[in-house]
């Protein structure tokens, strides 16, 4: 048996949820140790009780694992878990990623660098060309766009991406062989040559209203950030904003027209602290800290994989400053400030440049922590 039965088998566990499931294999690695380890073991993680131990002891689902991979086989996708190495890193962040992704195309390492942009399924004529100018620009510069295939901006800004020559992954709210909206198939297959379309929904899932709020968890939790173009006050791009702030992911907001029920929804998350944006840009400036069209350090040296860096070597005297400011445990980004005696500017700028470095990580809520 292969990782992939386990960590389907795993999910299946009656009480195993997604935080519950990074839980185990944050502590045991693999999903397959988790079975093999004993009643007092599984006792001992935090939120696994009596009866769910029970359960993943007396597990006897094995058939339902095997269609699951079997349908899988059927449809050619492959399955990414949280023991993979290419798992999407910016996802494995967040507290409850999905235990697997059902995914067809690839998912690269440069990948780490993208942006969710999404919006209104039915656009006016300013959201449709503000989705495309953002999109298109930011895939130019090298970032990759997540979205979610819907119709309208959703589908605009993959489009936008691929007539840039860059990459994009859509994030589905039903099963890797369901394509929704059916309109979007050749959309689909551009986008597993270009990017990867991934899913946490098995095989021949439909698409029911319930699905999208965990679609929209993933969207934000594979991006930086997430742009808002175009949204009413009920839209489902306000849940992923609400997704992106808790997984500490910055959130912008295009303005819109004072009255327009398309704006009302991104005009309060402006109100309410959002990043107003009118560009790549202001996406750009906001997340890498530099403008479109100027050399971005971080982003070259992660794509030439430079190893000086990632030993700590070369590294700034301010950058040192804060990489020993960290060995006090995980800190928020104000105290590091604070503790290592520089402006929050300066600080956000090297700990970026520190995190792709892989020295430190970023925890939900700004919080860091060095790597050992």
């Amino acid at each position: 048996m292969h990782k992939e039965y386990f960590g389907i088998a795993l999910s299946l566990v009656p009480g195993i949820g997604c935080v519950l499931y990074k839980r185990l294999i944050d502590y045991f690695k693999k999903a397959e140790v988790v079975f093999d380890a004993s009643f007092q073991e599984l006792t001992n993680i935090d939120g696994i009780g009596h009866e769910t131990a029970l359960a993943i002891k007396n597990f006897d689902q094995g058939g339902l694992v095997e269609n699951r991979l079997l349908m899988a086989k059927k449809v050619n996708a492959c399955i990414l878990t949280l023991e993979d190495e290419g798992y999407p890193a910016n996802l494995m962040k967040i507290n409850n990623p999905p235990p697997m992704l059902y995914m067809k195309g690839e998912i690269k390492k440069d990948d780490h660098f993208a942006v969710a942009v999404v919006g209104s399924r039915t656009p006016s004529g300013y959201g449709e060309s503000t989705a495309r100018s953002i999109s298109r620009d930011l895939a130019a510069e090298g970032i990759t766009i997540v979205s979610g295939m819907a119709r309208g901006i959703d589908a605009i800004s993959h489009r936008e991406a691929l007539s840039a020559g860059g990459r994009t992954i859509a994030v589905l709210g039903s099963g890797i062989d369901v394509i929704y909206p059916p309109e979007n198939r050749e959309l689909f297959n551009k986008i597993c040559r270009n990017g990867a379309v991934v899913t946490e929904f098995p095989v021949s899932t439909p698409p029911d209203a319930v699905n999208f709020p965990n679609r929209n968890r993933i969207i934000s939790g594979l991006s930086l950030g997430v742009v808002i173009v175009e949204a009413g006050v009920k839209s489902g791009s306000l849940i992923t904003a609400k997704f992106a702030v808790s997984q500490g992911k910055k959130v912008f907001a295009v303005p819109g027209q004072i009255g327009s029920v398309g704006s009302k929804g991104t005009n309060r998350l402006i109100k309410e602290g959002a990043r107003l944006v009118e560009s790549a840009d202001d996406v750009m400036s906001a997340i890498f800290h530099f403008r479109s069209r100027q050399v971005l350090p971080q982003y070259r040296d992660y794509k030439e994989d430079r190893g000086g860096v990632k030993k700590g070597e070369n590294l700034s005297e301010s950058a040192k400053q804060v990489l020993t400011t960290l060995t006090e445990g995980p800190l928020h980004i104000d105290t590091v400030a604070a503790r290592s005696r520089l402006n929050v500017n300066e600080v956000s700028s090297i700990l970026l440049n520190l995190e792709l470095s892989g020295l430190i990580t970023q925890l939900p809520g700004k919080i860091f922590i060095r790597n050992t």
